[in-house]
């Protein structure tokens, strides 16, 4: 009897552990954009300020995004641009680093910067982005504002 009732208690915790292993499975939460965009990025491609893609001239690059809500970007554009100056870049590099906030149901994100190569020009400055995270992993900025049309798309290392 005693055999009986060990057989029984093994049957109960044997189908529990089952049962509790195949729920977890079948109820898998998708990450969060936010959780999403942590880590490191490359530059994959960029189109420019007229909207239309970069051949020439296009820059290297990489994008952090972390746990705590930190943020760094740098980009180094060839020799042949060295000479491109503007609120983001000086001298053919930009680079920048703060925080960022995510907004999933507008799928924005601003950047909100701390310090920056181009100084007080968008240091305190918030910086808000349109973001995409495509189906095949990569993630795409675009300028929140009216008057900027360049787009970047970025891929995890």
């Amino acid at each position: 009897m005693k055999t009986i009732g060990i057989a029984i208690l093994a049957l109960i915790l044997a189908v529990a552990a089952i049962s509790q292993t195949s729920g977890a499975e079948g109820k898998r939460v998708q990450a969060s954009d936010r959780e999403r965009l942590v880590g490191a990025w490359h530059l994959k491609s960029m189109n420019g300020p007229d909207g239309k893609p970069l051949t020439t001239g296009i820059p290297i690059g990489m994008l952090i995004y972390t746990r705590d809500g930190d943020m760094s970007v740098q980009l180094m554009y060839p020799r042949s641009a060295s000479s491109l100056s503007n609120e983001y870049v000086l001298n053919g590099y930009e680079a920048s680093f703060g925080n960022f906030v995510v907004n999933e149901t507008t799928h924005t994100l601003t950047d909100q910067v701390r310090g920056a190569n181009t100084g007080e020009v968008l240091v305190g400055k918030d910086l808000p982005r349109v973001y995409q995270l495509t189906t095949d992993g990569h993630l795409v900025i675009r300028s929140a504002r009216a008057d900027e049309h360049w787009s970047v798309t970025w891929e995890h290392y």
